[in-house]
Protein backbone atom coordinates (compact mmCIF):
# COMPACT_ATOMS: atom_id res chain seq x y z
CA UNK A 1 0.00 0.00 0.00
CA UNK A 2 1.38 3.48 -1.14
CA UNK A 3 1.58 5.69 1.95
CA UNK A 4 1.06 9.88 1.10
CA UNK A 5 2.31 10.62 4.66
CA UNK A 6 4.35 9.34 6.96
CA UNK A 7 2.39 7.22 10.25
CA UNK A 8 4.40 6.85 13.01
CA UNK A 9 3.64 2.55 13.35
CA UNK A 10 4.75 1.31 16.15
CA UNK A 11 3.72 -2.28 16.45
CA UNK A 12 4.62 -4.90 19.20
CA UNK A 13 5.52 -8.74 18.16
CA UNK A 14 1.98 -9.78 19.25
CA UNK A 15 0.46 -7.33 16.81
CA UNK A 16 2.67 -7.95 14.30
CA UNK A 17 1.49 -11.34 14.54
CA UNK A 18 -2.00 -10.64 14.68
CA UNK A 19 -1.32 -8.33 11.16
CA UNK A 20 0.35 -10.97 9.76
CA UNK A 21 -2.53 -13.86 10.25
CA UNK A 22 -5.05 -10.84 9.21
CA UNK A 23 -3.56 -11.67 5.85
CA UNK A 24 -5.47 -14.92 5.24
CA UNK A 25 -8.19 -15.21 7.91
CA UNK A 26 -11.45 -14.62 6.94
CA UNK A 27 -12.31 -13.41 10.88
CA UNK A 28 -10.09 -11.14 12.58
CA UNK A 29 -11.35 -10.84 15.94
CA UNK A 30 -9.08 -8.41 18.45
CA UNK A 31 -10.17 -8.45 22.27
CA UNK A 32 -8.54 -6.33 24.95
CA UNK A 33 -7.95 -3.38 26.92
CA UNK A 34 -8.35 -0.17 25.93
CA UNK A 35 -5.00 1.65 24.41
CA UNK A 36 -4.01 -2.22 23.64
CA UNK A 37 -4.10 -0.83 19.74
CA UNK A 38 -6.23 -3.61 18.50
CA UNK A 39 -8.26 -0.77 16.56
CA UNK A 40 -5.28 0.81 14.70
CA UNK A 41 -3.99 -3.27 13.98
CA UNK A 42 -7.35 -3.62 11.94
CA UNK A 43 -7.94 -0.49 10.45
CA UNK A 44 -4.23 -1.19 8.62
CA UNK A 45 -4.86 -4.99 8.12
CA UNK A 46 -8.63 -4.31 6.29
CA UNK A 47 -6.53 -1.39 4.49
CA UNK A 48 -4.22 -3.69 3.36
CA UNK A 49 -6.85 -6.17 1.90
CA UNK A 50 -9.15 -3.24 0.29
CA UNK A 51 -5.91 -2.40 -1.85
CA UNK A 52 -7.01 -5.98 -3.77
CA UNK A 53 -10.02 -6.63 -3.09
CA UNK A 54 -12.48 -7.77 -6.00
CA UNK A 55 -15.52 -6.11 -3.89
CA UNK A 56 -16.67 -2.77 -4.72
CA UNK A 57 -18.52 -1.62 -1.33
CA UNK A 58 -17.76 -2.43 2.22
CA UNK A 59 -19.01 -1.90 5.84
CA UNK A 60 -17.04 0.35 8.55
CA UNK A 61 -19.61 0.39 11.65
CA UNK A 62 -19.16 1.44 15.31
CA UNK A 63 -22.31 1.92 17.90
CA UNK A 64 -23.18 5.46 16.39
CA UNK A 65 -22.41 6.77 12.54
CA UNK A 66 -20.03 9.36 14.80
CA UNK A 67 -18.13 6.77 15.96
CA UNK A 68 -17.49 4.61 13.38
CA UNK A 69 -15.85 7.81 11.24
CA UNK A 70 -14.02 9.28 14.40
CA UNK A 71 -12.50 5.56 15.77
CA UNK A 72 -12.35 4.10 12.07
CA UNK A 73 -11.99 6.99 9.77
CA UNK A 74 -9.92 9.13 11.98
CA UNK A 75 -8.26 6.99 14.74
CA UNK A 76 -6.05 10.26 15.72
CA UNK A 77 -4.37 9.87 12.82
CA UNK A 78 -4.12 6.34 12.00
CA UNK A 79 -7.64 6.20 10.20
CA UNK A 80 -8.88 5.26 6.72
CA UNK A 81 -9.18 8.54 5.90
CA UNK A 82 -5.10 9.10 6.69
CA UNK A 83 -3.83 5.60 5.49
CA UNK A 84 -5.39 7.05 2.20
CA UNK A 85 -4.89 10.59 2.32
CA UNK A 86 -4.25 12.08 -0.91
CA UNK A 87 -6.98 9.35 -2.92
CA UNK A 88 -9.68 9.05 -0.85
CA UNK A 89 -12.97 11.66 -0.31
CA UNK A 90 -16.11 11.85 2.27
CA UNK A 91 -19.44 11.79 0.56
CA UNK A 92 -22.97 9.50 0.98
CA UNK A 93 -24.44 6.92 -0.69
CA UNK A 94 -27.38 5.80 -0.58
CA UNK A 95 -27.86 8.44 2.33
CA UNK A 96 -25.43 7.06 4.01
CA UNK A 97 -21.29 8.44 4.71
CA UNK A 98 -18.88 6.82 3.07
CA UNK A 99 -15.25 7.03 1.98
CA UNK A 100 -14.65 6.87 -1.44
CA UNK A 101 -11.18 5.50 -1.70
CA UNK A 102 -8.75 5.01 -5.04
CA UNK A 103 -7.39 1.53 -4.68
CA UNK A 104 -4.71 -0.49 -6.99
CA UNK A 105 -7.64 -2.22 -7.90
CA UNK A 106 -9.99 0.52 -8.69
CA UNK A 107 -12.58 3.01 -6.37
CA UNK A 108 -13.72 1.23 -3.64
CA UNK A 109 -16.69 2.67 -1.05
CA UNK A 110 -16.80 1.99 2.50
CA UNK A 111 -20.12 2.79 3.74
CA UNK A 112 -20.10 4.01 7.50
CA UNK A 113 -23.06 3.24 9.85
CA UNK A 114 -24.25 2.84 13.29
CA UNK A 115 -24.97 -0.12 14.34
CA UNK A 116 -25.87 0.66 18.46
CA UNK A 117 -29.95 0.81 18.19
CA UNK A 118 -32.45 -2.01 17.51
CA UNK A 119 -32.95 -0.12 14.45
CA UNK A 120 -30.11 0.08 12.86
CA UNK A 121 -30.11 -3.18 10.72
CA UNK A 122 -32.50 -0.81 8.66
CA UNK A 123 -29.52 1.35 7.03
CA UNK A 124 -27.33 -1.62 5.64
CA UNK A 125 -29.90 -3.39 4.61
CA UNK A 126 -30.52 -4.05 0.68
CA UNK A 127 -26.60 -3.71 0.03
CA UNK A 128 -23.95 -6.38 -0.07
CA UNK A 129 -20.66 -5.71 1.28
CA UNK A 130 -17.43 -7.10 0.64
CA UNK A 131 -15.39 -6.50 3.85
CA UNK A 132 -16.62 -5.42 7.31
CA UNK A 133 -14.38 -3.51 9.88
CA UNK A 134 -15.83 -2.98 13.45
CA UNK A 135 -15.33 -1.42 16.39
CA UNK A 136 -16.75 -2.22 20.25
CA UNK A 137 -18.94 -5.09 17.99
CA UNK A 138 -20.05 -6.20 21.30
CA UNK A 139 -21.94 -3.14 22.17
CA UNK A 140 -23.98 -3.50 18.70
CA UNK A 141 -27.36 -4.57 18.37
CA UNK A 142 -27.93 -8.36 18.89
CA UNK A 143 -30.90 -9.97 19.02
CA UNK A 144 -32.51 -13.90 18.39
CA UNK A 145 -34.60 -12.15 15.54
CA UNK A 146 -34.69 -10.31 12.09
CA UNK A 147 -33.07 -6.93 14.04
CA UNK A 148 -29.82 -8.27 15.00
CA UNK A 149 -27.13 -5.73 13.55
CA UNK A 150 -24.91 -8.32 13.84
CA UNK A 151 -26.68 -10.72 11.77
CA UNK A 152 -27.91 -8.76 9.01
CA UNK A 153 -24.29 -7.40 9.02
CA UNK A 154 -23.29 -11.20 7.69
CA UNK A 155 -26.25 -11.75 5.61
CA UNK A 156 -25.01 -8.62 3.27
CA UNK A 157 -21.76 -10.00 2.79
CA UNK A 158 -22.93 -13.58 1.50
CA UNK A 159 -22.30 -12.62 -2.16
CA UNK A 160 -19.18 -11.26 -1.18
CA UNK A 161 -16.26 -12.36 -3.82
CA UNK A 162 -13.52 -11.92 -0.91
CA UNK A 163 -15.47 -12.27 2.52
CA UNK A 164 -13.58 -10.58 5.11
CA UNK A 165 -14.49 -9.31 8.67
CA UNK A 166 -12.30 -7.05 11.03
CA UNK A 167 -13.77 -6.86 14.73
CA UNK A 168 -12.01 -5.35 17.84
CA UNK A 169 -13.63 -4.82 21.29
CA UNK A 170 -13.16 -4.54 24.96
CA UNK A 171 -13.82 -7.47 27.00
CA UNK A 172 -17.38 -8.14 28.34
CA UNK A 173 -19.06 -10.55 30.86
CA UNK A 174 -17.96 -14.08 29.93
CA UNK A 175 -21.42 -15.47 28.58
CA UNK A 176 -22.09 -12.29 27.02
CA UNK A 177 -23.68 -13.33 23.30
CA UNK A 178 -21.11 -11.67 21.30
CA UNK A 179 -18.74 -14.89 22.76
CA UNK A 180 -21.39 -17.63 22.59
CA UNK A 181 -22.99 -17.03 19.43
CA UNK A 182 -20.05 -15.24 17.08
CA UNK A 183 -16.15 -15.07 18.58
CA UNK A 184 -15.70 -18.43 20.42
CA UNK A 185 -18.13 -20.45 19.06
CA UNK A 186 -16.42 -20.02 15.44
CA UNK A 187 -13.26 -21.03 16.92
CA UNK A 188 -15.27 -23.95 18.21
CA UNK A 189 -16.67 -24.54 14.85
CA UNK A 190 -13.26 -24.68 13.00
CA UNK A 191 -13.53 -21.45 11.29
CA UNK A 192 -11.09 -19.34 9.75
CA UNK A 193 -10.25 -16.99 12.98
CA UNK A 194 -7.51 -15.35 13.77
CA UNK A 195 -8.19 -14.36 17.40
CA UNK A 196 -5.90 -12.09 19.14
CA UNK A 197 -6.20 -11.09 22.94
CA UNK A 198 -4.24 -7.61 23.86
CA UNK A 199 -3.45 -5.84 27.37
CA UNK A 200 -2.59 -2.51 27.47
CA UNK A 201 0.97 -3.69 28.05
CA UNK A 202 1.19 -4.86 24.87
CA UNK A 203 0.95 -1.54 23.03
CA UNK A 204 4.61 0.18 22.79
CA UNK A 205 2.85 3.36 21.53
CA UNK A 206 1.78 4.08 25.07
CA UNK A 207 4.18 5.99 27.06
CA UNK A 208 4.94 5.21 30.77
CA UNK A 209 3.47 8.74 32.05
CA UNK A 210 0.78 7.80 29.74
CA UNK A 211 0.04 4.13 30.82
CA UNK A 212 0.72 5.82 35.01
CA UNK A 213 -1.85 8.11 33.87
CA UNK A 214 -4.61 5.73 32.52
CA UNK A 215 -3.84 3.31 35.07
CA UNK A 216 -5.03 5.84 37.70
CA UNK A 217 -8.66 6.36 35.81
CA UNK A 218 -9.34 2.61 37.42
CA UNK A 219 -9.74 1.23 40.81
CA UNK A 220 -7.13 -1.83 41.07
CA UNK A 221 -9.22 -4.89 40.77
CA UNK A 222 -12.38 -3.34 39.62
CA UNK A 223 -14.39 -4.84 36.55
CA UNK A 224 -13.49 -1.36 35.12
CA UNK A 225 -9.81 -2.21 35.56
CA UNK A 226 -9.64 -5.93 35.33
CA UNK A 227 -11.82 -5.54 31.40
CA UNK A 228 -10.00 -2.16 30.14
CA UNK A 229 -6.98 -2.36 31.73
CA UNK A 230 -5.79 -6.33 31.87
CA UNK A 231 -8.13 -7.21 29.27
CA UNK A 232 -10.03 -10.20 31.04
CA UNK A 233 -13.73 -11.23 30.97
CA UNK A 234 -15.48 -10.69 33.97
CA UNK A 235 -18.71 -10.61 35.85
CA UNK A 236 -19.78 -7.28 37.62
CA UNK A 237 -20.22 -8.19 41.19
CA UNK A 238 -20.62 -6.43 44.14
CA UNK A 239 -20.55 -2.65 45.38
CA UNK A 240 -20.47 -0.72 42.48
CA UNK A 241 -17.89 2.16 44.32
CA UNK A 242 -16.58 -0.12 46.99
CA UNK A 243 -13.77 2.89 47.56
CA UNK A 244 -16.27 5.39 48.17
CA UNK A 245 -18.11 2.89 50.52
CA UNK A 246 -14.89 2.21 52.50
CA UNK A 247 -13.86 5.42 53.17
CA UNK A 248 -16.69 8.33 52.20
CA UNK A 249 -14.97 11.11 54.03
CA UNK A 250 -12.15 11.30 50.94
CA UNK A 251 -15.08 12.65 48.70
CA UNK A 252 -16.75 14.69 51.01
CA UNK A 253 -16.53 18.33 51.55
CA UNK A 254 -17.81 21.40 53.80
CA UNK A 255 -17.42 23.99 50.61
CA UNK A 256 -17.56 23.77 47.25
CA UNK A 257 -14.19 24.27 44.99
CA UNK A 258 -13.51 27.39 44.28
CA UNK A 259 -14.06 26.89 40.19
CA UNK A 260 -16.79 26.12 39.73
CA UNK A 261 -17.87 27.26 36.18
CA UNK A 262 -21.79 26.56 36.04
CA UNK A 263 -24.30 24.85 38.13
CA UNK A 264 -26.23 22.17 36.48
CA UNK A 265 -29.95 20.08 37.51
CA UNK A 266 -31.19 16.68 37.17
CA UNK A 267 -34.37 15.34 37.96
CA UNK A 268 -35.45 11.89 38.40
CA UNK A 269 -39.26 11.46 38.52
CA UNK A 270 -39.16 7.91 40.02
CA UNK A 271 -41.84 5.23 39.87
CA UNK A 272 -45.25 4.55 41.50
CA UNK A 273 -43.45 3.17 44.68
CA UNK A 274 -39.90 5.05 44.50
CA UNK A 275 -39.28 8.83 45.08
CA UNK A 276 -38.56 11.93 42.30
CA UNK A 277 -35.20 13.47 43.21
CA UNK A 278 -33.72 16.86 41.99
CA UNK A 279 -30.41 17.35 42.64
CA UNK A 280 -27.73 20.33 41.76
CA UNK A 281 -24.22 19.64 40.65
CA UNK A 282 -21.19 22.45 40.07
CA UNK A 283 -19.33 21.54 36.82
CA UNK A 284 -15.57 22.79 37.58
CA UNK A 285 -14.05 24.87 35.00
CA UNK A 286 -12.45 22.95 32.14
CA UNK A 287 -14.72 19.95 32.78
CA UNK A 288 -11.95 19.06 35.04
CA UNK A 289 -14.42 17.67 37.67
CA UNK A 290 -18.11 17.79 39.30
CA UNK A 291 -19.11 18.20 43.19
CA UNK A 292 -22.71 17.33 43.92
CA UNK A 293 -24.12 20.78 45.70
CA UNK A 294 -27.44 20.12 46.97
CA UNK A 295 -30.61 17.30 46.89
CA UNK A 296 -33.75 17.50 47.38
CA UNK A 297 -36.47 13.75 47.65
CA UNK A 298 -39.95 14.28 47.74
CA UNK A 299 -41.93 11.87 49.45
CA UNK A 300 -44.36 10.51 47.10
CA UNK A 301 -43.92 8.55 44.13
CA UNK A 302 -44.31 9.53 40.64
CA UNK A 303 -48.20 8.25 40.83
CA UNK A 304 -49.03 9.72 43.73
CA UNK A 305 -47.39 13.12 43.20
CA UNK A 306 -49.57 15.89 41.79
CA UNK A 307 -48.11 17.75 38.73
CA UNK A 308 -48.59 21.42 40.74
CA UNK A 309 -46.97 19.62 43.85
CA UNK A 310 -44.10 18.69 41.61
CA UNK A 311 -44.03 22.47 39.68
CA UNK A 312 -43.92 23.87 43.16
CA UNK A 313 -40.86 21.56 44.72
CA UNK A 314 -38.86 22.12 41.42
CA UNK A 315 -39.28 25.88 41.23
CA UNK A 316 -38.46 26.33 44.89
CA UNK A 317 -35.30 24.15 44.61
CA UNK A 318 -33.65 26.21 42.21
CA UNK A 319 -34.33 29.26 43.99
CA UNK A 320 -32.90 27.69 46.94
CA UNK A 321 -30.08 26.52 44.96
CA UNK A 322 -29.34 29.64 43.44
CA UNK A 323 -29.56 31.98 47.19
CA UNK A 324 -27.19 29.43 48.81
CA UNK A 325 -24.48 29.07 45.76
CA UNK A 326 -25.19 32.67 44.29
CA UNK A 327 -25.61 31.66 41.38
CA UNK A 328 -28.45 30.67 39.35
CA UNK A 329 -28.09 27.07 37.66
CA UNK A 330 -27.95 27.05 33.75
CA UNK A 331 -29.43 24.78 32.79
CA UNK A 332 -31.71 20.98 33.95
CA UNK A 333 -31.89 17.69 32.49
CA UNK A 334 -35.08 16.05 33.24
CA UNK A 335 -36.27 12.32 33.49
CA UNK A 336 -37.40 11.82 29.49
CA UNK A 337 -40.10 9.21 30.70
CA UNK A 338 -42.21 12.18 32.23
CA UNK A 339 -42.56 14.76 29.36
CA UNK A 340 -45.72 16.04 30.22
CA UNK A 341 -44.43 16.44 34.01
CA UNK A 342 -41.47 18.47 32.16
CA UNK A 343 -43.73 20.44 30.21
CA UNK A 344 -45.40 21.53 33.01
CA UNK A 345 -42.05 22.60 35.11
CA UNK A 346 -40.99 24.39 32.07
CA UNK A 347 -44.03 26.14 32.00
CA UNK A 348 -43.62 26.80 36.04
CA UNK A 349 -40.02 27.96 35.82
CA UNK A 350 -41.17 30.67 33.07
CA UNK A 351 -43.93 32.22 35.17
CA UNK A 352 -41.02 32.29 37.78
CA UNK A 353 -39.08 34.19 35.87
CA UNK A 354 -36.15 31.47 35.64
CA UNK A 355 -34.12 31.55 32.75
CA UNK A 356 -33.16 27.91 33.55
CA UNK A 357 -33.19 26.07 30.27
CA UNK A 358 -35.46 22.71 30.54
CA UNK A 359 -34.15 19.97 28.90
CA UNK A 360 -34.58 15.72 28.44
CA UNK A 361 -31.65 14.10 29.71
CA UNK A 362 -29.16 12.70 27.28
CA UNK A 363 -29.61 9.22 26.43
CA UNK A 364 -26.30 7.65 27.94
CA UNK A 365 -25.90 4.32 28.90
CA UNK A 366 -26.09 3.52 32.43
CA UNK A 367 -23.13 1.71 32.51
CA UNK A 368 -21.19 4.57 30.27
CA UNK A 369 -22.55 7.23 33.45
CA UNK A 370 -21.00 4.48 36.37
CA UNK A 371 -17.72 4.04 34.48
CA UNK A 372 -17.09 7.88 34.12
CA UNK A 373 -18.33 8.40 37.95
CA UNK A 374 -16.39 5.73 38.86
CA UNK A 375 -13.40 7.45 37.06
CA UNK A 376 -13.96 10.58 38.47
CA UNK A 377 -13.86 9.26 42.25
CA UNK A 378 -10.47 7.38 41.25
CA UNK A 379 -9.17 10.62 40.39
CA UNK A 380 -10.71 12.55 43.07
CA UNK A 381 -12.37 15.14 40.65
CA UNK A 382 -15.79 13.73 41.89
CA UNK A 383 -17.05 14.87 45.24
CA UNK A 384 -20.13 15.68 47.53
CA UNK A 385 -21.01 18.05 50.28
CA UNK A 386 -22.12 16.84 53.16
CA UNK A 387 -25.28 17.95 53.79
CA UNK A 388 -26.18 16.15 50.59
CA UNK A 389 -27.13 12.78 52.40
CA UNK A 390 -29.25 10.82 49.69
CA UNK A 391 -26.63 11.12 47.19
CA UNK A 392 -23.82 10.06 49.62
CA UNK A 393 -25.72 7.10 51.07
CA UNK A 394 -26.76 6.17 47.02
CA UNK A 395 -23.18 6.10 45.64
CA UNK A 396 -21.88 4.11 48.94
CA UNK A 397 -24.74 1.29 48.78
CA UNK A 398 -25.22 0.82 44.71
CA UNK A 399 -24.51 -2.83 43.63
CA UNK A 400 -24.62 -4.86 40.58
CA UNK A 401 -27.69 -6.68 40.32
CA UNK A 402 -26.29 -10.42 40.66
CA UNK A 403 -29.03 -11.99 38.21
CA UNK A 404 -28.71 -9.99 35.45
CA UNK A 405 -24.96 -9.18 33.69
CA UNK A 406 -23.22 -5.67 34.26
CA UNK A 407 -27.06 -4.16 35.03
CA UNK A 408 -26.95 -2.10 38.35
CA UNK A 409 -29.85 -3.44 40.99
CA UNK A 410 -33.10 -1.78 40.30
CA UNK A 411 -35.52 -3.53 42.49
CA UNK A 412 -36.11 -0.77 45.20
CA UNK A 413 -33.48 -1.88 47.46
CA UNK A 414 -31.13 0.53 46.77
CA UNK A 415 -31.83 4.24 45.82
CA UNK A 416 -31.14 4.20 42.00
CA UNK A 417 -33.68 7.32 41.58
CA UNK A 418 -30.75 10.32 43.42
CA UNK A 419 -28.33 8.34 41.09
CA UNK A 420 -30.19 8.61 38.15
CA UNK A 421 -30.80 12.31 39.00
CA UNK A 422 -27.02 13.02 39.57
CA UNK A 423 -26.01 11.38 36.54
CA UNK A 424 -28.80 13.30 34.44
CA UNK A 425 -27.32 16.40 35.80
CA UNK A 426 -23.72 16.00 34.04
CA UNK A 427 -23.85 13.04 31.82
CA UNK A 428 -24.52 15.67 29.10
CA UNK A 429 -21.00 16.69 29.40
CA UNK A 430 -19.73 12.98 29.58
CA UNK A 431 -16.96 12.98 26.64
CA UNK A 432 -15.22 16.28 28.25
CA UNK A 433 -14.95 14.61 31.83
Amino acid sequence: MKQRKTIPWNFSEKQRDYLTRCQSATYNFAEGAVRSGKTVCNILAFARALEHSPDKLHLATGVTIAAAKLNLGDCNGFGLEHLFRGRCRWGRYHDNPALFTETATGTKIILFAGGGKADSYKRIRGNSYGMWLATEVNKHHLADDDTCFIQEAFNRQLAAKDRRVFWDFNPDYPRHPIYTKYVDAFVKEGLNVNYMHFTIFDNPSVGKKQLESILRQYREGSVWYRRWILGERCAAEGLIFPQFTENPDRWIRDVPPDDIAFVSLGCDYGGTSSRTVFTAVGIREGYRGICVLACRRLAQGKGKITPDTLEREFVSFVFDVEKRFRCRPRYAFMDSEGQYLTNGIRTACAAAGLSVAICDCKKVTINDRIACKMRLINEERWSVLRDCTAVIESTAEQVWDESIPDRRKDDGTTDVDTADAEEYAWSCWLKYF
